[in-house]
């Protein structure tokens, strides 16, 4: 019996959410590609797109916003539990734990029903980014800032995160960066989500669940490595170019260079790097030209083999520049995806079969039994 080892290439569903080519670099949503959503929309009206099938009417649209900002509401419960975790812990850790909380007085949970999806989903997109500002503004030991409905849905994440109004450009940058992570076909977090609904558990288990999928490195946490690897470099050719190679010669990864799927240019990466450069202009960063030092060289290695710069390369020093820590970058990740997760458990669920892959046994047979005082 052959074995598909991490299941690379194989089909297990048919999705109509999200389309990649990987060798001409296409990324579409529900087929309207990337560009003309990060260029027209906004990131509710994207997260609608995806999770119901279509682009909302200025009625459904601004329900949809309504209901989120209903759920704001739970601000003080959700306060109350972050300050009682460990000072320590890790904000992906945080995020995941608190999520399957959401529930509160939810009682009927029952994923089949459609006004339950519907109640589940505005919930946690409206408090995913509650608990991640809270969680920031506690490590550092600063004020809470309480969540104002009068704000658009980034412009009152940031404003929660660093305490105080920020200016247009920021919040509408950070609103396009989500929109590039929302969604990416079946990655390892969004099949850790749909193998989760394929039992039937709520959206608050299918999410939290993939949440802990988002925080391993090589899934979403690679946007924090290479921050770090930037950071920790002088913005010198000489010794960046030494630390390339000695990484290739040590056949060491590269954070923020290739890609499960794309053989080209990640699309995300270059409208990522262009919104940084727009940021730039308004708040310069050392880091984005040492990034484009370091990228030009590692190309220079990786572009025969077809491994090119990817959407981690350049959103965490994006991310950074919105007084965002590396150690929350993954978080960020994680509040852009959550609609892409739910709208792949939602379309799941529908025709739903349970996962139950089997495997190619390896070990002995007929070995006995020793009681442990005999060895």
């Amino acid at each position: 019996m052959q074995v598909y080892e991490g299941l690379a290439g194989i089909p297990v569903v048919k999705s109509s959410i999200s389309y990649v080519d990987g060798e001409n670099g296409i990324l579409e949503y529900r087929g309207i590609p990337i560009q003309e959503l990060v260029e027209n929309s906004n990131f509710l009206e994207l997260s609608y797109l995806l999770i119901f099938g279509k682009i909302p009417d200025e009625n459904e649209l601004l329900k949809f916003e309504l209901d989120i900002k209903e759920n704001l509401k739970y601000f003080e419960r959700i306060l109350d539990i972050v300050k009682s975790l460990p000072e320590n812990l890790h904000p992906m850790k945080i995020l995941q734990s608190l999520v399957p909380v959401f529930a509160f007085d939810d009682i009927d949970t029952d994923i089949m029903k459609e006004e339950n999806k519907y109640r589940q989903t505005v919930r946690i997109m409206a408090l995913v980014p509650v608990v991640i500002a809270f969680s920031k503004r506690l490590k550092e030991g600063k004020e809470i800032v309480f969540p104002d409905k009068n704000f658009y849905y980034t412009e009152n994440f940031l404003y929660m995160l660093n305490g105080k109004s920020v200016e247009k450009i920021y919040w509408q940058t950070l609103d396009k960066t989500l929109i590039l992570h929302a969604e990416h076909t079946i990655n390892a977090s969004t099949f850790t989500a749909m193998v989760v609904v394929s039992t039937l558990a709520d959206l608050y288990a299918c999410v939290s669940s993939a949440i802990g999928s988002l925080s391993g490195r090589l899934h979403g946490g690679a946007n924090e490595e290479v921050y770090k690897m930037l950071s920790s470099l002088p913005n010198d050719e000489k010794i960046i170019r030494e630390y390339i190679e000695n990484k290739l010669k040590n056949k060491d990864k590269i954070m923020g260079f290739g890609h499960r799927i794309y053989k080209t240019y990640d699309p995300r990466a270059k409208i990522m790097k262009y919104l940084l450069e727009n940021l730039q202009k308004e708040k310069p960063t050392p880091l984005l030209k040492k990034a484009e030092i370091f990228e030009k060289i590692a190309l220079e290695y990786l572009e025969e083999k077809k491994i090119y710069t990817n959407i981690d390369f350049y959103s965490g020093v994006l991310y950074s520049q919105m007084g965002i820590p590396s150690d929350f970058f993954t978080t960020i990740f994680a509040m852009a995806r959550v609609p892409g997760w739910i709208a792949h458990c939602i379309e799941y669920v529908r025709n739903n079969k349970l996962f139950r892959p089997t495997q190619v046994y390896d070990g002995g047979h007929n070995i006995h039994y020793k009681d442990i005082k005999s060895l």
